[in-house]
């Protein structure tokens, strides 16, 4: 069926009603998901199906991929036997199996586009979170934010954070009647963990051209939404720096995007798999901000599906967000988990036909016991739906196709290029070396600003319509110290 013109999508069939079609209503769509799985019950498919027809519906979503299950999504399958046999149970017939357009993003930049972003961009909660810093080292680093926002110096990579902590450490007695007692001892742990951090990714991560977030808001010229696909294999190797990047992106998104009410759709779907990694190991104040930006960024029509395996590692205040649910099969193995499951199955409007505590142990894959508002935001009752089969590839893509999809990215040369503007670094060297002739920050900006522009201009003459978006781009980064301020406040106002 074609979903351009249409406010609902074909996910799946009631079990129990002579398959009758489950359609979901895009409108409805707008409060935040659970999607609880056990192993091997069908997590990756219910991922896939909903990202399949959110684009199909011109909705843009961005996944998290720990497993890399979902990269067949570009590929359309051909000669399943299992999809075959789904169809032909279900007797639907003219299938249509597709391939969709999709774009690959990686942190470490080595198959796909590198995502990177500044330290400046990254508010201080966030950024102390990576180093994994105790309250001091924290507060420290708010200072170092506080000294470079006073002073018009931009923060880009770990260099610039460098600078600014030795600038610290040598002036302290000056720093210390307006700012904090600096203590060498504290800057001395950040450096011990900033070196960690380079051995790991950060000097990858932490530079520019830093992710433009109109780019996985887009479509292909068939007017089909890019599913955009993070690469998250690597990344899970550290649980801390995964959930910092997504929770950074999320932040991003509140910041950026316009406040909007009543669409028929929504903005963006994220889904965050491994959701409960987010919050392990998190202080209460960080679980206290993540709770603040779930609950606001309803306010920018962007819904989140949180993908877990346990729904009790996430917080409650957390999970009070999440108005639809999906559950796939729960084990019980142990007295704990049945009496969870009793729990879990209080949580759902009952439904006469069947049992739900039962049901929960003893559906088979692809099934789901979902639970969702209706049209006058009410709980539906609980029912057991069959998934709807995906349209693309239900395995990892070869080299051969990861080169295709490359090749025909609408971004590819941009992302892989790097840019070194000016920046604490190179300013406070220069004070250092004459600090009776240091420059202004009017030239440091002039040339910052032709250096980003000359480095991106080719990109405009590239590729037709990105005119705004390097215009957007070199507005984002001509830092001053009003726009500086405005950014951080409207950012990290909100979150420190």
């Amino acid at each position: 069926m074609s979903n351009k013109n249409s406010e609902k999508i074909l996910i799946a069939w009631d079990l129990l009603k002579s398959w009758e079609k489950i359609e979901l209503n895009l409108k409805m769509a707008n409060r935040h998901w659970l999607i609880f799985w056990a192993t091997w019950t069908g997590k990756t498919v219910t991922m896939q199906v909903l990202a399949e027809q959110f684009s199909k519906a011109w909705v843009p979503v961005f996944a998290s991929d720990v497993k890399w299950d979902l990269s067949g999504i570009c590929v359309w399958w051909e000669n399943n036997k299992h999809i075959e046999k789904r169809l032909k149970h279900i007797g639907i017939k003219n299938w249509e199996a597709k391939g969709f357009p999709t774009i690959f993003w990686d942190l470490y930049g080595k198959k796909w586009h590198q995502v990177r972003t500044t330290v400046s961009e990254m508010w201080p909660l966030l950024f102390s979170r990576i180093l994994d810093l105790s309250d001091t080292g924290e507060a420290l680093m708010h200072i170092a934010f506080k000294i470079a926002d006073d002073n018009w110096w931009l923060l880009l990579d770990l260099d610039d954070v460098e600078a600014i902590l030795n600038y610290m450490e040598e002036n302290s007695k000056i720093l210390k009647k307006e700012y904090w007692n600096i203590r060498s001892s504290s800057i001395a742990t950040i450096r011990r963990n900033l070196l960690v951090l380079r051995e790991i990714w950060a000097d990858q991560f932490f530079w520019e051209v830093a992710l433009v977030l109109d780019h996985i808001i887009k479509k292909d010229i068939n007017w089909n939404w890019i599913i955009n696909i993070l690469d998250s294999r690597e990344l899970m190797s550290d649980t801390r720096l995964y959930s910092t990047f997504l929770l950074w992106l999320l932040s991003e998104l509140f910041e950026q995007l316009p406040e909007v009410w009543d669409l028929e759709k929504p903005k963006l779907v994220f889904f965050f798999d491994e959701a409960h990694l987010l919050f392990r190991d998190a202080p209460k104040i960080l679980i206290n901000k993540i709770e603040q930006v779930v609950r606001l960024i309803r306010s920018k029509w962007v819904w989140i599906y949180f993908v877990t395996q346990n729904p009790w590692d996430i917080p409650d205040l957390v999970r009070s967000q999440l108005a639809n649910r999906i559950w796939h099969s729960l084990r019980a193995f142990t007295p704990k988990d049945r009496k969870n499951i009793k729990l879990v199955a209080q949580n759902f409007r009952e439904n006469p036909d069947f049992k739900i505590s039962e049901a929960l142990t003893n559906m088979e894959v692809w099934v789901w016991l979902i639970s969702f508002l209706d049209e006058k935001w009410i709980p539906q009752i609980t029912k057991q739906w069959l998934i709807r089969p995906p349209e693309s590839m239900m395995w990892e893509i070869n080299d051969e196709i990861r080169q295709k999809v490359i090749n025909s990215s609408p971004f590819y040369g941009l992302y892989e290029k790097r840019i070194d503007r000016i920046s604490a670094e190179e300013i406070l060297e220069k004070l250092e070396n004459s600090p009776q002739t240091s420059p202004t920050w009017k030239e440091v900006e002039k040339e910052e600003g032709k250096s980003l522009f000359e480095d991106l201009i080719f990109w405009t003459k590239k590729k037709q319509g990105f005119i705004e978006t390097v215009s957007r781009a070199v507005m984002r980064k001509s830092a001053n110290k009003i726009a500086t301020k405005i950014t951080r406040w409207i950012l990290g106002g909100l979150l420190k």
